[in-house]
């Protein structure tokens, strides 16, 4: 299985309402629940004012479509990388799994998952 790394920085934040979703970037991921309001974005595309922000992510995604009948490709990904004390922050899209990890860890998480079998796209 290959994996691409993104070239950017990423964001993991809260905030306050969708008013703050920056809805031009070319790459976001939104949760929402009763409780709060979550983005995933590209550093520079995360909004200046925010409930909670945690900078200093990088991540990669699975290259190609994952059919929804693969089973553990994710935990896969994730218990690797948990063997060897990388955390991880995950986000799906209807084709494939991003995986993000501490911009400190990857290119360790990047060894691991090598070494798991993974291919790195270059």
């Amino acid at each position: 299985m290959e994996l691409e790394v993104l070239p950017y920085g990423l964001t993991v934040c809260k905030v306050r309402s969708q008013n703050d979703l920056p809805l031009d970037a070319p790459l976001f991921f939104v949760g929402k629940t009763d409780e709060e309001l979550s983005l995933v974005c590209r550093t520079e595309d995360a909004p200046r004012a925010t409930v909670a922000r945690e900078d200093g992510w990088r991540g990669f995604r699975i290259l190609g479509t994952l059919d929804f009948s693969l089973i553990g490709i994710l935990s896969r990904i994730t218990g690797a990388l948990a063997e060897n004390g990388i955390s991880v922050f995950a986000v799906s899209t209807f084709d494939t799994d991003y995986v993000l990890v501490k911009a400190t860890d990857l290119s360790r998480a990047l060894d691991v998952l090598s070494e798991s079998g993974f291919t790195v796209a270059e």
